[in-house]
């Protein structure tokens, strides 16, 4: 029995694959920056040996699941890993929470809002999705403008809604749907 092919999305720049094993390294490298880490929910710090394993490994299961598409960024000519998007999917609902982080070192290139744009396009036109939402703490306004030049709306914030390192961080919530996108 073969493995369902996750998909590949090419953009002007960056090359939209998914995760292989050789990119463990480079993912701990990049994500296991402390300023990466400090901003996001799910990724720890220290980020330990086999950890970036786990996670890639996790991808098909939950691809062919229905449940996640998670994708490399990459640089589309030079292959060199840039960062990560994905969506997590709630098929009931037909919706999807996009997720993401940038590497340290490509911050302020408008990559993130590139990959971001082609996967929030993937959700509605490919996956058939109706609502796509993110959340990020309100201490990283950045991660916000990405959120804002996809055509997502602020919905609000919830205050002290996650605990990271011992403070509670507020979080902003942001949404669109694909009636709003397809118009927009």
């Amino acid at each position: 029995m073969s493995e369902e092919q996750r998909p590949i999305l090419d953009t002007v720049r960056l090359k939209l694959r998914p995760f292989m094993l050789d990119d463990a390294p480079e993912v701990q490298r990049l994500a296991g920056d402390k300023d990466i880490a400090s901003t996001t929910g799910n990724i720890p710090h220290p980020y330990e040996d086999g950890i970036a394993e786990q996670w890639i490994e996790s991808h098909q299961g939950r691809f062919e699941a229905g449940e996640l598409v998670n994708f490399a960024i990459t640089h589309r000519h030079e292959a060199y890993l840039i960062g990560a998007v994905g969506l997590i999917i709630d098929k009931d609902n037909e919706s999807a929470n996009l997720g993401y982080w940038i590497g340290k070192p490509y911050w302020n290139n408008g990559y993130c809002t590139e990959a971001a744009q082609t996967v929030v396009n993937y959700g509605f036109q490919i996956l058939g999705l109706n609502r796509i939402q993110a959340s990020h703490m309100t201490r990283n306004p950045a991660s916000g403008r990405v959120m804002q030049k996809i055509g997502m709306q602020y919905e609000g914030c919830s205050r002290q809604r996650m605990k990271k390192w011992g403070v509670f961080e507020d979080m902003d919530y942001y949404g669109i749907l694909k009636s709003d996108y397809i118009t927009s």
